[in-house]
């Protein structure tokens, strides 16, 4: 890998548009990606976020708008572009007969530079299928393989378009981890997700995307603050306790009460109740999420 690349803008998209026939798939939209941040496009499927990334990278052709990627447009110099971005799209397929190591070996030898693919295997956990045919590999073990296929040319900005989907929690975790690593080494990441937490945890800023539009352009903890909420108390106590005193108490917006359970919303009612010495039952906090965020920001939910 080479030395951090640090500063500056590296992605620059105004006004991109891309129709099919009557339906808009992506309807204008503007964002810049930072040198050296990982960058997230959140949204339900048929969003926008797979086309968009497309026409950023040269793969699809846009109807209006402009693209700058690494100082490049892709719509005249695509051929150079490719040499400088790596890509795990959506939707990838190999011969089925070729083996692990023989694609990495295949993609490597188009570029000038490339990385070591061994060292690509052993990180992606491919060492035990190295020799392993395509069409034998798991639905996870193929996507590790096209993300390190991704990586193979040493790139300034890899696109991941849902990079996690048919993993395993554990192998999930170990693919966040890898790709914070690329992070830290100075590539810039465009992460494809519909996944709350893979944005949560991995996005320094993300971009919500609905109907081909971007609603919310923000990091993960600036699209929770400014989508509203508070903070939420949850507890139970004896239906007979007192409790009107949490009306009157700065921050608190709202009580609500059935049988046993108590729900408090405001800025931190958590305080008041300790202050009052009511030792609550199964007392617990309940911080606004990014999935708040984004059900506010679009009125549904993501499975929609």
């Amino acid at each position: 890998m080479q030395p951090a690349r640090n500063g500056g803008t590296v992605i620059n998209v105004e006004g991109l548009r891309k129709t099919y026939g009557r339906l808009a798939a992506v309807d204008g939209i503007d964002f810049s990606v930072r040198r050296g941040e990982i960058f997230g496009l959140l949204g339900p499927n048929g969003a926008g976020k797979t086309t968009a990334v497309e026409c950023i990278q040269g793969l699809r052709p846009f109807d209006a708008g402009s693209v700058d990627v690494v100082g490049l447009d892709p719509r005249t110099q695509a051929d150079e572009l490719r040499q400088r971005i790596g890509c795990q799209l959506q939707q990838s397929a190999l011969p089925d007969n070729i083996r692990v190591w023989e694609a990495l070996d295949m993609f490597a030898s188009l570029y000038g530079s490339p990385v070591d693919w061994r060292r690509l295997i052993d990180q992606w956990g491919l060492a035990e299928k190295r020799t392993a045919r395509f069409h034998s590999l798991s639905g996870g073990q193929k996507q590790r393989l096209f993300v390190a296929l991704a990586l193979v040319n040493d790139p300034e900005v890899v696109f991941l378009d849902e990079m996690t989907t048919g993993l395993d929690p554990a192998a999930r975790r170990v693919a966040w981890s890898l790709v914070e690593e690329l992070r830290e080494q100075g590539t810039t990441v465009v992460l494809v997700t519909h996944f709350m937490d893979e944005a949560e945890r991995l996005c320094d800023r993300i971009a919500v995307v609905e109907g081909g539009h971007i609603v919310a352009n923000d990091t993960p903890m600036g699209l929770v603050s400014s989508s509203g909420g508070g903070i939420r108390a949850v507890f139970g106590c004896d239906p007979a306790a007192d409790l009107a005193f949490l009306t009157a108490v700065p921050g608190v917006g709202e009580v609500r009460r059935g049988g046993r359970r108590v729900e408090v919303a405001g800025d931190g009612p958590h305080v008041a109740l300790v202050a009052h010495d009511l030792a609550p039952e199964d007392f617990r906090v309940q911080q606004p999420s990014l999935e708040d965020a984004f059900l506010r920001l679009t009125g549904h939910g993501m499975e929609e």
